[in-house]
């Protein structure tokens, strides 16, 4: 058991993040995107804007007592806190996420709640984890009395969408996309990261990480942003290439789809933007496989490809090039 005062070491990290479209029809100034992010008083918004615009709240504070989810069904019953924030990038795409760590042992009985409130970010079981269970019960399982990261991220999205700065005049159809992750200890004693990528359905998207343990929560739930961000990216083209007309006048999905996804979307790929030495391997085990970037730059040529074949004269498309067409000249018949 751990004591009241000395440090909870953890072996299991977990959290989801929800991203979506900015409902804006322009981009919000540095002021205004600090303004929709100041979610705790006197605290400030981090603002950056090299190599890409972003906005990242301060992190807020949620207090859970309830069972942990497991996927063998052991009850397990967890106290303490989990970490959620919200950011903003290129004041296109706003992501709320919510996280949390684990210690393999926790005290046999409740403690009171300043004891939690020191150890911000982590929720403590009572006894012994039951690791594995827990680590696919994270992924896999979300029953109504048991911990969901993800409602918290869910509650936080919907207070950021609510702000009156926002005029919900989006200037394209995008998805909601969900990417749940686990971070748990390397197996048979390796130290390199490895990382398992799944897309599953109805906007979900499971991430299994093994990393060591000295690798800071905070960081694990930067990347897992990161990556969800891109994933979305490749999402929202994906589907709006799938909406492509295969024939006739294309002039609606030009106007619609095509121009705002070139206009609002492919200058925000930009993986690793701001990385941590330790997690590179993973960007790099991602390039290989499935190759996020070779996807990418894929929809994004045919996204070009189609602006100009559309924009082409007798394709119907508005803005293009217009052909005139003279009557013939009709001769009189001399009498």
């Amino acid at each position: 058991m751990t004591s009241a005062t000395s440090p909870v070491p953890v072996v299991l990290r977990c959290g989801e993040v929800r991203t979506c479209l900015l409902p804006t029809s322009r981009p919000p100034a540095a002021e205004d995107t600090a303004r929709l992010l100041s979610l705790r008083l006197g605290e400030p918004v981090q603002l950056s804007a090299r190599p890409i615009r972003h906005a990242l709240s301060p992190p807020l504070l949620t207090g859970v007592d309830c069972a942990l989810p497991t996927a063998d069904g052991t009850k397990i019953r967890a106290v303490g806190t989990v970490v959620s924030r919200a950011s903003v990038t290129e004041g296109r795409v706003v992501q709320a996420a919510a996280f949390t760590s684990v210690p393999l042992l926790g005290p046999g009985s409740r403690r009171p709640w300043w004891h939690y409130l020191a150890r911000p970010g982590v929720v403590e079981p009572l006894g012994k984890l039951p690791e594995p269970a827990a680590a696919q019960g994270f992924l896999t399982t979300c029953r109504p009395e048991e911990l969901d990261v993800g409602l918290i991220a869910e509650g936080l999205l919907t207070e950021v969408l609510g702000h009156p700065l926002l005029d919900h005049r989006p200037p394209l159809r995008t998805p909601r996309t969900r990417l749940r992750w686990v971070a748990a200890r390397p197996a048979d004693g390796t130290t390199a990261p490895a990382i398992r990528f799944t897309v599953a359905g109805d906007g979900l998207r499971t991430v299994e990480l093994r990393l060591p343990a000295t690798i800071e929560p905070t960081v694990i739930a930067a990347f897992c942003a990161d990556l969800a961000l891109h994933d979305w990216l490749l999402t929202a083209l994906t589907g709006l290439l799938d909406e492509a007309p295969p024939g006739g006048a294309p002039g609606e999905f030009l106007r619609t789809a095509l121009r705002p996804a070139a206009g609002h979307l492919l200058h925000l790929w930009m993986p690793a933007a701001r990385p941590d030495p330790r997690l590179l391997p993973l960007w790099e085990a991602l390039e290989r496989t499935p190759g996020f970037t070779r996807q990418w730059q894929s929809l994004a040529q045919r996204v070009r490809d189609l602006l100009v074949l559309y924009s082409l004269p007798g394709t119907g498309a508005p803005g293009g090039p217009r052909r005139t067409f003279r009557r013939p000249h009709q001769h009189r018949r001399r009498q």
